[in-house]
């Protein structure tokens, strides 16, 4: 069981993005009396609500936040967004959190990776391996279901938050990334947000076309409201185009 971890490993570290996972992975690691810190890396690829959520989230629990700001894009080989961008991103990430982690005395740290995370598909949970960072959820099987019920049960705000990929997943693999691109690419999905859109994606489509994926059950309502969206996106965007495919 989690708790096990937790009485084994009574001082932890936790990667703390202000996401489903990791948010209840502090709040378990808290109820059992844990002595446990949170690290929050606040690069160009997290938009600015998932900082705020971590800071709320921290806050209810009463869980000490440590916040720091990393240039994602002094990476060469990040900037250049190769397949394998993400596990090169989590080698900086994850460094920079282990230095954290480390100055105040930790010598575990855990982030929220789950059960129904597959490792063929994340190069990034090949750089947490090689790091030594431990992933509690998945070592003790808890699925992204069990982590929302265990949540909502806990009375976490976060139990229904949309799963969110960072930024830079919405620029295509050998496509350069930019602060601009990314910081464009932020303030669309916050316009879309604002028209009452949820779980979607706004894509860089090179070389400068937007193309936004959204849930089913919202593709009658982007209809209805393309004059809306096309206002909202076209003056950062040659085109706006409506993807049918599944988000992810």
């Amino acid at each position: 069981m989690l708790i096990d971890f937790f009485m084994d490993n009574p001082r932890i570290a936790v990667a703390f993005s202000g996401g489903v996972d990791s948010s209840y992975l502090l709040y378990a690691a808290k109820s059992t009396g844990c002595d446990v810190t949170a690290y929050f890396v606040k690069s160009q690829f997290q938009p600015e609500f998932e900082l705020q959520d971590a800071k709320k989230l921290a806050d209810q629990l009463g869980v000490p936040l440590t916040i720091a700001q990393l240039d994602a894009l002094s990476s060469p080989v990040v900037t250049a967004n190769p397949a394998d961008r993400c596990y090169h991103c989590k080698q900086v990430v994850f460094g920079k959190l282990w230095e954290l982690a480390r100055a105040d005395g930790h010598t575990i740290l855990c982030d929220g990776t789950n059960a129904d995370d597959d490792e063929s598909d994340r190069p990034g949970m090949k750089a947490l391996r090689e790091l030594g960072v431990i992933s509690p959820l998945r070592e003790f099987g808890l699925t992204k279901a069990d982590i929302r019920a265990l949540s909502h049960a806990a009375g976490l705000f976060t139990h229904d938050k949309p799963s969110y990929a960072c930024l830079a997943t919405r620029i295509p693999t050998d496509t350069a990334i930019s602060a601009e691109i990314l910081a464009k690419i932020e303030r669309a999905e916050g316009r879309l947000f604002d028209l009452g859109f949820t779980d979607f994606r706004v894509r860089l489509n090179p070389p400068n076309g937007a193309r936004i994926q959204l849930p089913g059950n919202q593709l009658d309502k982007a209809i209805a409201e393309r004059e809306a969206i096309a206002t909202a996106l076209e003056t950062a965007f040659d085109t706006v185009l409506l993807d049918l495919s599944v988000v992810r």
